[in-house]
């Protein structure tokens, strides 16, 4: 057996659809957003780093090599760093990114 809904109240009435401009809002005059800019001009960044620490007395010392090209290697122990720290240094003389920004300077 089937039950129907009988109401006696009223259709709601139909709201007005309100649209909303996509994007920054404009203050002053037009063409000049408010806020921020969504993507900021870059100021100096990392491109390369070279993190030794040296916890203390009887124990292991380590590095860290990184650079924005994809280089990322890791040292324990003194003479491993020596040659992580060298292979950094020479490194930074041949990575593309870091040559194209001394040539932009």
């Amino acid at each position: 057996m089937e039950c129907r809904r009988t109401t006696t109240r009223p259709d709601a009435a139909e709201q007005p659809v309100v649209l909303r401009a996509v994007g920054a809002r404009k203050v002053v005059a037009e063409g000049v957003p408010s806020g921020s800019e969504p993507h900021p001009d870059p100021g100096p960044r990392i491109l390369a780093m070279l993190h030794i620490g040296a916890p203390g007395r009887n124990a292991m010392p380590t590095a860290h090599s990184w650079c924005s090209c994809g280089r990322d290697l890791k040292a324990f122990g003194h003479q491993q760093i020596a040659r992580l720290a060298a292979d950094h240094a020479r490194h930074r003389v041949q990575c593309p990114l870091l040559t194209q920004g001394k040539e932009a300077a």
